[in-house]
């Protein structure tokens, strides 16, 4: 069962103190991704950080949109589209600077709602549900960014497409949006997602994002698509991930550090 997002009422100090504190604390994380991206010769505006805000609700995300993150993502479509309303209806100039992030498993049957905000979706992990992302984006006349989340540590209990199958994915989906006659609307797979093995440690996960970034450049040859993204690393790992190229580092409880109980 979900557990709902934390409120107000149930934080560990005051909204004042949470509005510094996620100030705080989304600064610092800004510092350490730029630190880390120089230590891999690159700079800040190659990383994107995008803040993992299922952990609270509409109100406290909104403090973390007003410390500077415009990238939130939420692990259920029903979460997404809830806040997504919620910032539209009652803080419009805060709701158009937010990219919303699906980062969490996708089932069939939420696509259709969820596709009308064109969020990026990174968990892309079937055949099944890119074909039905495909189809409602077409419908829609709208252009839906996804990632293909890919199980790079093998983990059974893991999502994600198995490697080996992922140039099948790619050339049956050339395929399909070559047949569409259009690059203004349907699914367009911008990159990878993956996530380390459970309890891998940052040494141990850099292998893992090498594998992903490097078969991103086998699809890249294999279809000629550009997929500028790599979604990889999350708080405990985001170093070794931006080392290995990630473009976005998926970065959640370290933003409420001092605010959740």
């Amino acid at each position: 069962m979900a557990v709902e997002p934390v409120g107000f009422s149930q934080i560990a100090c005051t909204p004042h103190e949470a509005r510094v504190r996620i100030k705080e604390n989304w600064s610092r994380v800004c510092d350490e991704v730029s630190l880390a991206a120089s230590q891999s010769g690159r700079s800040l505006s190659e990383v994107r950080v995008v803040g993992v805000s299922k952990y609270v609700d509409a109100e406290i995300t909104g403090l973390l949109v007003e410390a500077g993150c415009h990238d939130l993502g939420e692990n259920r479509p029903q979460a997404l589209m809830q806040k997504a309303k919620w910032f539209g209806s009652t803080q419009a100039e805060q709701a158009s600077k937010i990219r919303w992030h699906q980062i969490g498993h996708l089932q069939r049957n939420k696509v259709r709602r969820l596709v009308g905000l064109q969020p990026l979706i990174h968990s892309v992990d079937s055949e099944r549900v890119l074909e039905e992302i495909h189809r409602e984006a077409m419908a829609q006349s709208l252009l839906v960014e996804v990632l293909i989340e890919v199980n790079v540590s093998g983990e059974e209990a893991k999502t994600g497409l198995p490697a080996e199958q992922t140039a099948g994915l790619f050339e049956r989906h050339a395929t399909r949006v070559a047949s569409a006659g259009t690059q203004d609307a349907g699914a367009r797979v911008s990159g990878l997602m993956a996530m380390a093995g459970w309890g891998t440690d940052p040494q141990a996960a850099q292998p893992q994002f090498a594998r992903l970034r490097e078969l991103r450049d086998q699809m890249r040859g294999l279809t000629g698509w550009e997929l500028p993204e790599l979604s990889m690393g999350m708080s405990g790992d985001y170093q070794a991930a931006i080392a290995e190229g990630a473009t976005m580092v998926r970065i959640g409880s370290s933003l409420f550090r001092g605010v959740l109980k």
